[in-house]
């Protein structure tokens, strides 16, 4: 069974972008030889049929589905050592920290951080995580949004909960920004609880 210290469930905005804060940590001490994979699973994601228009750094007309397909990309050529997991959906959570096991309709994995960032669907059903589903908090009533309970994106030690279905609001900047705070949350917790974020500059 492939085992990863941080396994990311969900490749739209909030997946994607706490896997590329986690891949630009592959030169820090503190980072050296974890290992990071993604369920890239974007079949069920909002972007597939979204325009960005109020985007920073997007021009207008810029197509969801391609920020999927190209981030996919991105992530793959800036950080390969990241296991992109294909055409999996992940049906059941079991253990406690740091002894996970996910299971996906084709594979199981063992996973000592697990970060979930799929859509908030009432549809959810992710097996050892139901008891924390609560009405969404962020979006009206009548859309039947879920989330997932947390205190600062932690669910419970050892799980992380990204985007949307942290109770945050659905505009795209949003969802990729909590996935990048939970990502450097988990950075600090590998760096000994120094505060840290990856930043890259012109020499």
């Amino acid at each position: 069974m492939k085992s990863f210290d941080v396994l990311i469930i969900g490749g739209s905005a909030a997946g994607l972008s706490s896997a590329l804060i986690l891949g630009s940590a592959i030169g820090k001490p503190f980072a050296e030889g974890k290992n990071i994979g993604i369920v890239a699973h974007q079949k069920t994601s909002a972007l597939n049929t979204a325009e960005l228009n109020n985007v920073l750094g997007f021009k207008k007309g810029t197509k969801g589905a391609d920020i999927l397909k190209n981030g996919l990309i991105q992530l793959a050529q800036n950080y390969p050592h990241i296991i992109q997991i294909g055409k999996e959906k992940v049906v059941s959570i079991k253990g406690e920290s740091p002894n996970f096991t996910v299971k996906t309709n084709k594979n199981e994995y063992a996973a000592s951080i697990i970060v979930v960032a799929v859509g908030p669907s009432n549809m959810f059903n992710i097996e050892g995580l139901m008891q924390y589903v609560i009405p969404h908090k962020s979006i009206p009533p009548q859309k039947e949004k879920i989330m997932l309970n947390n205190n600062n994106h932690l669910v419970t030690e050892g799980i992380y909960v990204a985007g949307v279905l942290a109770g945050w609001r659905s505009q795209y900047a949003i969802a990729a920004g909590s996935g990048a705070q939970v990502a450097t949350d988990i950075l600090t917790v590998w760096n000994n609880g120094s505060q840290t974020m990856i930043h890259d500059v012109i020499e």
